[in-house]
């Protein structure tokens, strides 16, 4: 399945919150055309309203068999919510979910084993088009549903194909959860450079422009992470003088992370019971 077959039969979106307009946002960019996508979302915003007005189905129901379906409801609100998409189950639309802990077998109870669904893990960077998504398919799921999926959500970023949903859990406390890590990080480090004499809107500058640039480094180089911190270190220097605190084993980065991490990953598990 193809773009093509999105224009001709459209696509559904099943909330439209921040997330599923970044969505929206990237598929128009994308060349498809409003008139080609039904959305139910209760609390449309004034953009989405706007494209009602160029041909956009808002709140009209169900098409008969959209090409794909793609549910961006909050977990808690799924089971109420789903309830219009049980007649696209059988085989003829992939259904795509971004419902975190959400697992597949939940949607084959309703809609069937023979459906292809597709689940991923988008992250928040999505609503500025530098999102990485994780995604991975039912049985039902051909290479061509997950193709289309990965094309639909490269509009909002980078995406990765998993080997199997064991790994969904892992994804979801690195890359689902981990821009809250870096947001906090943003926060002390900001924090520690006012408690060493910084002004509190200074120190905010300098902790987001520091971690935003590193990022976007670490990104573009081909050098990894750890050659770029021995680059950014002189022996016997500031930097070395705080990493010895932050790479102590026993109370630094990497016991504290991998906590963090582990506790979001076992919360994912319960989450999809």
């Amino acid at each position: 399945m193809t773009l093509d077959a999105v224009r001709s039969r459209g696509l559904f979106l099943l909330g439209c919150g921040k997330m599923g307009s970044a969505m929206l946002k990237g598929w128009l960019d994308q060349g498809i055309a409003p008139s080609a996508v039904w959305v139910l979302e209760p609390s449309p915003s004034n953009w989405v309203r706007g494209l009602a007005e160029q041909g956009l189905h808002l709140n009209e129901g169900v098409p008969d068999v959209p090409a794909i379906a793609l549910l961006a409801v909050k977990p808690q609100m799924m089971g109420d919510a789903l309830a219009p998409v049980s007649a696209l189950g059988g085989g003829q639309t992939v259904i795509l979910s971004i419902a975190a802990g959400t697992p597949i077998h939940y949607f084959e109870q309703m809609l069937g084993a023979a459906t292809p669904i597709v689940r991923a893990m988008p992250n928040t960077p999505a609503a500025i088009g530098r999102g990485i998504t994780a995604l991975t398919g039912n049985a039902a799921a051909s290479e061509a549903d997950l193709s289309l999926a990965e094309t639909l959500l490269s509009a909002i970023g980078q995406t990765v194909r998993l080997d199997g949903e064991h790994q969904m859990d892992a994804v979801t406390a690195v890359s689902g959860s981990g821009p809250a890590y870096v947001f906090h990080l943003i926060e002390t480090l900001a924090a520690a450079g006012e408690a060493e004499g910084l002004p509190p809107d200074l120190a905010l500058h300098l902790a987001r422009a520091t971690v935003a640039g590193a990022g976007a480094l670490a990104e573009a180089s081909e050098d990894t992470p750890a050659q770029l911190r021995v680059n950014v270190t002189s022996p016997g220097g500031t930097t070395a003088a705080a990493l010895g605190v932050l790479m102590d084993p026993e109370a630094g980065f990497p016991p504290l992370l991998k906590r963090a991490v582990k506790a979001a990953a076992d919360r994912g598990r319960e989450l999809a019971g």
